[in-house]
């Protein structure tokens, strides 16, 4: 079974608070990804609390995103619509990457086989390089795959450092 991994397509991102260059683009293009994907999708959310400002991701970023049970946190209809997010594992990340994830992919690997790993999502040069940098971790052998245009970075700099970066860890930019 292939898995899918969505990265913190949340209102803030996409037209919030950090919003994007075309969020809004891109989610329509993702809902489409996330309805024809012939595997399992999961979803990580970028989860934050009354008090970002005062860790150390929101003094270093000292823009209030993310606070969950706001409407900057949560997923846009667009992908909720989709008939895998109502059963779909969803991982609330504190920070750029879920060791959960990587956790949960590696026993899913070990009790029911995973083929090959794609992600897309928000930000390329954040929370996207660094979850799959962290599965590549607890699952060095498998083919990790990037769908370099269902993601954007802060700037189109940063994200093409990103799949530079992700290319020399040997993730398929496709």
């Amino acid at each position: 079974m292939d898995i899918l991994v969505v990265i913190d397509m949340q209102n803030d991102f996409i037209t919030g608070a950090l919003k994007t260059k075309d969020g809004e683009g891109l989610l329509k293009e993702v809902a489409k990804k996330v309805k024809d994907f012939k595997g399992k999708v999961v979803y990580t959310l970028d989860t934050h609390y009354d008090d970002y400002l005062s860790t150390n991701e929101g003094k270093n970023l000292p823009i209030e995103h993310c606070i969950k049970g706001t409407w900057g946190h949560d997923i846009p209809v667009d992908l909720k619509m989709t008939k895998s997010f109502e059963g779909a594992k969803k991982f609330e990340k504190n920070t750029f990457a879920s060791v959960e994830l990587g956790e949960y992919l590696k026993k899913l690997d070990e009790e029911e086989g995973i083929g090959d790993i794609y992600f897309l999502g928000l930000v390329a040069d954040i929370c996207v390089v660094s979850n799959i940098l962290l599965v590549k971790g607890f699952l060095p052998e498998k083919n990790i795959y990037l769908y370099k245009d269902l993601t954007e970075g802060l700037t189109d700099e940063k994200k093409a450092s990103a799949l530079d970066v992700l290319e020399s860890c040997q993730v398929k930019i496709i």
